[in-house]
């Protein structure tokens, strides 16, 4: 048996240096490009998303398509720099978003919502103050999407902010996937 040489040991420790710093190197690189991690702060996504939920999201798909009805979006909040938020995309670029009764309409087609929000109703949030003042109907202007929180009674979204551009949304919510009794795809 040969004996270690104190060059091989010292290659070794190289090897783990340079193995740790791949690794950290690829996991940077996929956090930045890929895939996101995002913990929920607030409950303005009830009962879809819990308060305290950890949340997957991939970037990805955003370079050649635009969130489209449906998806659950993360975003740079319009108003707090800094600051990402979650909801549900509603309405893309070109599309007419009309609040009525309680009831949300798109393009003159009034939403099935049921299974999300739980039957609250979505009122306008224009009256209240720091609000964008919007108006209804109301178009949403290209490059932009309409975002709304599925606890239509408690969240802060597009009908207070405004509209939100395209270029702003950082991924497509994928699924919770923590705490272990919230694990679901979205």
């Amino acid at each position: 048996m040969a004996k270690s040489t104190t060059k091989e040991k010292g290659n070794g420790f190289l090897d783990v240096i340079v193995t740790i710093l791949v690794a950290l190197g690829v996991a940077f690189l996929l956090r930045t490009f890929v895939v996101g991690v995002y913990e929920v702060p607030s409950g303005s996504m009830l009962e879809t998303i819990q308060e305290g939920d950890l949340l997957l999201g991939e970037k990805v798909s955003l370079n050649w398509e635009s969130p489209k009805a449906g998806d659950i979006v993360t975003f740079d909040s319009p108003r707090e720099p800094g600051t990402t938020l979650v909801k549900r995309v509603i309405a893309a670029g070109g599309q007419t978003v009309d609040l009525r009764d309680g009831n949300v309409y798109v393009d003159g087609v009034q939403l099935d919502e049921s299974s999300y929000t739980l039957g609250k109703p979505s009122y306008s949030l224009s009256d209240q103050a720091g609000s964008a003042g919007i108006t209804y109907p109301y178009t949403v202007p290209d490059g932009c999407i309409w975002v709304m929180g599925d606890n239509r009674t408690n969240s802060l979204d597009s009908r207070y902010f405004g509209a939100v551009r395209v270029s702003s949304v950082t991924s497509k919510i994928l699924c919770i996937y923590w705490p272990i009794s919230d694990v679901k795809g979205l």
